[in-house]
């Protein structure tokens, strides 16, 4: 018990405290875009279609990877000089990030819905920028041993920022309007940038460098082709990938009909939004930390295959559930069991993207697999639906459970083929 309360002590080291700060940034933005304009946009009589649609205004996120090159590699004129690579481009991005809040609250849906579109995209943009950067902060700043501690206040910090500007946004804008909730969050905007110019930039390991001006064709095959040929040469690229595609499958489809599944059970949207939405957010931000420390004491690859058993488990809650129908004691239990198991599973995956990544091409291969997994998770999840109206609830439980069976299998194997995952973390071990 002490050695496992000792692991705890790294959630005091200054980097990860810092991590945690800079998760805060990271979140602030995400629901700006998403349910906090959503809201704004119903207000103003926006028609349920172009709410819709205006969820494309997120897109940049699913395509960071794009430009994750030019943050890995190209020089910002006085900021990289004074501050480096990746705190210029992080205090770039957060001073951006925090203008685009402000020129999104001071627009009027109902009155130029084109200009707050702009406003939006610009935002999506910039804070997806954020998130390359400190991604990739994050990657480089920490031994391995500490990368589930820096996951596990990721999450944490994300899951904060989102809170705020969710449901604190929401009740500044009732009191006061709504350019006053989108001022005070770009003004929380600071919390990170003040994180970013306290903080040491990271030690890289050096890379010849060509000139974006004068050699391009250079600067692209070191900037984009060699973090992809780098990737490409560890041992089982292929089977990587997969597991990447496998290992929250089950997750997915289960996250993807929850909704539906509590509705048609009987629960409320106010039993719903506390329940799963509130207390839920809640265990999540817990197995996010207890994640942290698991892969501190045991390592990733069996951190993976405990919190990825786990988290395949808890999917069996929701037989349990769909049998009680809209019981709330139980609802309650299943919450808890699925978040804790979901958040354990999110920090150890987490832990085990960024133990991928070469450190002398962070940014770009961070990008590139964690926007691999996204996608692949969304194209996998989408057929939820179609076999949701095939079966019955515990039968669709029953199912997504299996999903979770092939990348617990894949990852077994890769335990025994290759016990360090493909980790290929070049560059010292940072102190």
């Amino acid at each position: 018990m002490n050695s496992w309360l000792r692991s705890l002590a790294v959630y005091a080291d200054r980097r990860i405290i810092a991590i945690l700060f800079l998760g805060f940034s990271s979140g602030l933005p995400l629901s700006l875009v998403y349910a906090t304009l959503s809201a704004r946009l119903a207000e103003a009589g926006v028609s349920m279609t172009m709410i819709g649609l205006f969820s494309w205004a997120s897109t940049a996120y699913g395509f960071k990877w794009l430009w994750s090159p030019l943050v890995d590699r190209l020089p910002i004129p006085l900021l990289t000089p004074l501050l480096g690579q990746r705190r210029g481009w992080m205090v770039l991005s957060q001073v951006a990030t925090a203008i685009c809040m402000i020129g999104l609250g001071s627009t009027d849906p109902s009155e130029s819905l084109v200009g707050t579109a702009a406003w939006a995209v610009a935002l999506a943009f910039t804070s997806a920028t954020q998130d390359i950067v400190i991604d990739a902060y994050r990657v480089e700043i920490l031994k391995e041993r500490e990368l589930g501690a820096g996951a596990g206040n990721i999450v944490l910090g994300y899951r904060l920022g989102m809170i705020v500007s969710g449901g604190g946004a929401l009740v500044i804008a009732d009191l006061f309007g709504w350019f006053a909730a989108y001022a005070v969050m770009a003004a929380l905007m600071s919390i990170g940038l003040g994180t970013a110019l306290l903080s040491k930039e990271p030690a890289r390991p050096e890379v010849d460098e060509a000139s974006l001006t004068r050699d391009p064709i250079g600067w692209i095959r070191t900037a984009v082709a060699a973090p992809l040929t780098d990737f490409m040469q560890r041992p089982h690229w292929l089977l990587i990938l997969l597991f990447i595609a496998l290992y929250k499958y089950g997750d997915a489809l289960l996250g993807v009909m929850a909704n539906p599944f509590y509705l048609d059970i009987g629960f409320t949207k106010a039993e719903i939004g506390l329940v799963s939405k509130s207390y839920g957010v809640i265990m999540t931000i817990v197995g996010g930390l207890a994640g942290g420390v698991i892969v501190a004491r045991l390592g990733i690859m069996r951190a993976l295959l405990i919190c990825g058993v786990l988290q395949a488990a808890s999917n069996l809650v929701f037989v349990a559930q769909a049998m009680a129908g809209a019981d709330l004691s139980v609802f309650v239990v299943t919450m808890s069991v699925e978040n804790l198991a979901g958040g354990m599973g999110t920090a150890a995956f987490v832990a085990y993207l960024s133990s991928l990544c070469n450190v002398a091409y962070t940014a770009t291969q961070y990008a590139l697999v964690s926007s691999f997994m996204a996608f692949t998770r969304t194209i996998f999840a989408s057929g939820g639906g179609w076999l949701a109206d095939r079966v019955d609830w515990v039968t669709y439980f029953l199912i997504s459970t299996a999903a979770a069976l092939p990348g617990l299998l894949l990852l077994l194997w890769m335990m025994r083929a290759f016990p360090q995952g493909g980790a290929v973390r070049l560059a010292t071990d940072k102190a």
